[in-house]
């Protein structure tokens, strides 16, 4: 990224989105939706996650979770503040209320989720001021590339599946 398109808080974020793209790419390997997430301290990833659903028979088992599961062992606390979480792909409800639980600072988002998103895709769960907790929401970061991985994952689902039927 040249200094000209952006502050040194965007780099930093395009930086991380990037390694959260890379784990969603590597869970696109293992059949699974293309969703990943790192969980950033002080500029270092303290948790890595790709949605793990399918493999482990698990409907928890989001990029977000993992991520979340991976950097509280990391730091030994269940609590995460001044931390970041860079995920791919806006986080959904239940992802939300783990994003609040670990009480993260702030996450970035890439692609939006009109049909399951908690940040204004279906719900704005993020922006209740009646919540004990409040965590900043950045979408749209690397937003084109991180949604052209999803399409991409279910063109060639149904691509397969077509096939499938017609031979």
């Amino acid at each position: 990224m040249n200094v000209a398109s952006g502050s040194a808080e965007d780099e930093t974020d395009e930086f991380f989105m990037r390694e959260a793209i890379s784990l969603a790419r590597e869970g696109e390997r293992l059949g699974e939706v293309p969703v990943g997430a790192v969980v950033v301290q002080d500029k270092e990833i303290i948790g890595r996650g790709f949605n793990k659903p399918v493999r482990g028979h698990d409907p928890t088992a989001h990029a977000e979770i993992i991520s979340l599961r991976h950097a509280c062992q990391s730091v030994a606390n269940y609590r995460l503040p001044g931390c970041t979480m860079y995920v791919t792909l806006e986080p959904c409800s239940m992802c939300a209320g783990a994003i609040f639980n670990a009480r993260l600072s702030r996450v970035i988002f890439g692609a939006r989720d009109p049909k399951s998103g908690a940040s204004g895709g279906v719900v704005d769960l993020f922006s209740r001021p009646d919540l004990n907790y409040h965590t900043q929401i950045k979408g749209d970061v690397l937003a084109d590339e991180c949604a052209l991985l999803l399409s991409g994952f279910f063109a060639d689902r149904r691509r397969a599946i077509r096939m499938e039927h017609e031979g």
